[in-house]
């Protein structure tokens, strides 16, 4: 079932990748612009996003940083300056630190929702308006299986990924009638610099470049949660329709003897 238009001749795309300059930003970054499309790339590291464009074929970088409204609104200004319109926005900046009750934190709670809940809402104060006149294009938000239900040690991470997905899942509703798509991308453990500090074992481990992989192929396929890889996150998915006498064993089962390590899986940037 195909619950947004389906993208697929990349040649006509102009895109914009918020958290590009690492990670799967970066591959998926490559591999747009291997298919044609114009991506401006955009994240706070100035020079690791010249390094990036200077390697593309058609490539605009812009870095920002995403809790700084004032930055997000002149990196769109440039986009809409250079190319008119926009037709994906990929929103992937994030960031994460393991926290217990133990080691709770208020000020890195504070920073985990600046960063991945309020730079979403920024991003959305700038773009909706262009969308809505525009007619169409696609948003995308890298989420987390870490969001589909409550886990030990994600007391600020886990909750800000489950208000990505409910937040797409209601912008979903209210923009497919405007032919706005909306997707909302859930990885498993993919490898990238900020998920090699783990010190736990990594199930069903991917690279990068297969996860932005994943990416195109669902945006291509018109789907509304991208979530990879599938053999592992289908079994978390089953999880979520658990009662809470289930579900609150099964994760008792299976962090036991493992630290209760939590399931970050973000590419951050």
């Amino acid at each position: 079932m195909s619950f947004n238009p389906k993208l697929k001749d990349w040649s006509t795309q102009r895109v914009w990748i918020v958290g590009a300059s690492t990670g799967i930003g970066e591959a998926l970054a490559h591999q747009l612009d291997h298919r044609g499309a114009r991506v401006m790339v955009s994240a706070r590291s100035a020079d690791k996003l010249d390094k990036l464009a200077a390697n593309m074929s058609n490539a605009l970088a812009q870095p920002l940083d995403v809790v700084d409204l004032a930055s997000v609104q002149n990196a769109f200004k440039r986009l809409i300056e250079a190319w008119g319109g926009v037709d994906l926005i990929v929103v992937m900046a994030g960031t994460y630190s393991e926290m217990s009750v133990e080691t709770f934190d208020l000020k890195a709670v504070r920073q985990q929702i600046d960063v991945n809940l309020n730079g979403t809402m920024n991003i959305l104060d700038t773009i909706l308006p262009t969308l809505l006149k525009q007619g169409g294009g696609h948003l995308s938000m890298v989420s987390s299986v870490a969001g589909y239900r409550g886990l030990p040690n994600s007391l600020a991470y886990g909750p800000t990924k489950a208000a990505l997905i409910n937040l797409a899942e209601a912008l979903h509703m209210e923009l497919k009638p405007k032919n706005i798509g909306v997707s909302v991308v859930n990885p498993g453990f993919v490898d990238t610099p900020l998920t090699r500090q783990n010190t736990f074992p990594m199930p069903f481990l991917i690279t990068a470049e297969v996860a932005a992989q994943e990416i195109v192929n669902g945006l291509e396929s018109g789907e509304f949660e991208i979530h990879f890889p599938k053999a592992f996150t289908r079994s978390l998915r089953f999880l979520r329709v658990l009662p809470y006498s289930l579900y609150f064993a099964a994760v008792k089962k299976i962090t036991a003897g493992k630290n209760q390590k939590n399931l970050s899986t973000d590419a951050k940037v």
